[in-house]
């Protein structure tokens, strides 16, 4: 073994001083670039890839946490003010299922559940009545928080204390509740969550009027029951005016947003700036309308309810009478005493019935009364406002006045003239002086990974082709040129036969198998390795 190692090694120091310079110099960069890729492969597939696994934490459940992921030697990684901790993502789905099991983290409130697992029978009824409370308090949180737009919340109730007299105050034997919401950012609660949260609470808490209970955000905004339910007095003026700003807000938001993104798409979204400004109507206005109506309205006619014909005739002599003779007659008229006379009349009745209409109309709380859209382009090349087409300019121009065209009306109903609408729309096309440079960090991407190895992987591998090629194109060169110096006798035979060196050194080989079989192997063996 120790043989074939110095022959090998024999071997290369041959080949190694038998290559030039740049044939040199090229295996050792691509044994050095070969050695750099290895170590910058490895460094890559050993980073690893961070996931939030709780956020929104408390400074205690933080800390529960990191002690339960130390104890475990899992790496972590804090942020937000240490309130989410992330993990390798691999770990997140094992790491959840195992800290749940443990009851991490924990929330130190007290549930109905310390009822069953810490009873009993030196409780106090004083120190009852403080873990019954704080489990009421902590359950009605819970409930609280599967409202929609609600992150937490924060309960706190008082119950008045049990009084056997018999005069005992009403108002003093009602419970009482505080309660403070930790809203998602930018969601406002409807009419609807409000009401059902005064309801919610009031028929949790024994004994608790839905007048007795306040709700607050995290803002301090006062969420008044009488103001949802439309009977506001003077003391929801502000809660009024929170509540129209918020709608205005909505409005004009949801509009920039649209705008933005569909004018972003065809400039880029840092080429683009849009402001909207509304005016909007919160008269609440309720009508009554009682209108008749035909059943055809081409023929003006009504249904046919009934029908009514009287036909009345006479015919025969008439007897004439004394002018004037009678109290009712008329002194002057001339009677006729003898004449023939013929008398008939024709009356129908007929009763028709038209469409009766009774319309109760409320017009809805708010309404646009104008709008105006104001857009600012910056150009493909900022210097030249001129490089930006007057086309696309009108382009956005229309864009524009067919928003404000759909969202307004004139006092009438009916739809704005071009003119109008043209006048509520500003495009402004110039270079925006007022950018701010942000540095964005880039997302590890796991298919920008794979493609870079990959095309690492195959820039080795070619390489490695070329080299071996290099080398096998080097020992084919040498193999020529030995045989060119050291041309060998065709046929061994007729060499061994002649008298010639090959005749001695056959004798001699012959001679050394003889006496010294071992030296001849090893002789042998050297001859083969080499060949």
């Amino acid at each position: 073994m120790k043989e074939k190692a110095l022959n090998l090694f024999k071997l290369i120091k041959e080949k190694w001083q038998g290559t030039s310079k740049k044939q040199k110099s090229w295996m050792i960069g691509s044994f050095l670039f070969v050695i750099i890729l290895t170590i910058v492969i490895s460094m890559l597939m050993s980073v690893k890839h961070y996931t939030p696994l709780y956020s929104n934490l408390s400074a205690d459940e933080a800390g529960q946490i990191k002690e339960t992921l130390d104890s475990k030697k899992v790496p972590y990684q804090l942020s937000n003010g240490g309130t989410t901790i992330s993990v390798p993502k691999e770990e997140v789905d094992r790491l959840k299922v195992e800290l749940a099991s443990q009851g991490i983290p924990k929330s130190g409130e007290i549930d109905y559940s310390f009822f069953g697992k810490n009873a009993s029978f030196g409780m106090t009824d004083k120190e009852f009545d403080v873990l019954e409370r704080a489990a009421m308090q902590t359950e009605l949180a819970h409930l609280i928080t599967q409202t929609k737009g609600v992150k937490s919340a924060k309960v706190m109730i008082n119950l008045p204390d049990s009084n056997v007299w018999v005069g005992q105050d009403a108002d003093a034997s009602k419970a009482s509740a505080s309660i403070v919401l930790n809203l998602d950012p930018g969601y406002q609660l409807s009419d609807n969550q409000v009401q059902g949260l005064y309801h919610l609470v009031s028929k949790s808490v024994p004994n608790l009027p839905e007048d007795n209970i306040v709700i607050t955000d995290q803002y301090f905004n006062y969420y008044d029951k009488k103001t949802f339910d439309g009977s506001s007095g003077d003391g929801s003026t502000l809660a009024q005016y929170d509540q129209q700003r918020q709608i205005k807000q909505d409005i004009e938001r949801g509009i920039q947003q649209k705008v933005s993104q569909m004018l972003g798409m065809m400039m880029g979204n840092d080429k683009v700036v849009v402001n909207v400004s509304t005016a909007l109507d919160f008269t609440k206005q309720k009508s009554t309308e009682e209108l008749v109506e035909p059943v055809d309205k081409q023929t003006m006619d009504g249904l046919q309810v009934s029908s009514e014909k009287i036909t009345e005739t006479y015919s025969g002599n008439g007897a004439g009478g004394q002018v004037g003779t009678g109290n009712q007659d008329v002194t002057t008229y001339q009677g006729n005493t003898n004449s023939n006379g013929n008398y008939k009349k024709v009356e129908e009745r007929v009763n028709n019935e038209f469409n009766r209409i009774h319309r109760t109309i409320v017009n809805s709380p708010y309404t646009i009364k104008d709008l105006g859209i104001q857009v600012m382009v910056e150009p493909p090349k900022p210097n030249q406002p001129s490089s930006l087409s007057a086309q696309s300019v009108n382009d956005i121009k229309q864009i524009l006045n067919t928003i404000i065209k759909t969202s307004l009306t004139d006092s009438q109903g009916a739809e704005l003239d071009p003119a109008t609408i043209s006048q509520k729309s500003v495009v402004s096309v110039g270079k925006f002086n007022g950018k701010t440079n942000t540095t964005q960090i880039p997302k590890q991407s796991n298919l920008w990974f794979y493609i870079t190895g990959g095309i690492l992987l195959a820039i080795i591998i070619l390489l490695i082709i070329l080299l071996l090629r290099k080398r096998n194109k080097d020992q084919e060169d040498e193999i020529n040129d030995q045989s060119i110096t050291n041309p060998r006798v065709a046929n061994l035979e007729e060499a061994i036969e002649s008298d010639s060196p090959e005749k001695n050194k056959y004798r001699q080989l012959e001679q050394m198998a003889n006496q010294n079989p071992t030296e001849f192997v090893k002789l042998l063996r050297s001859w083969l390795s080499e060949d």
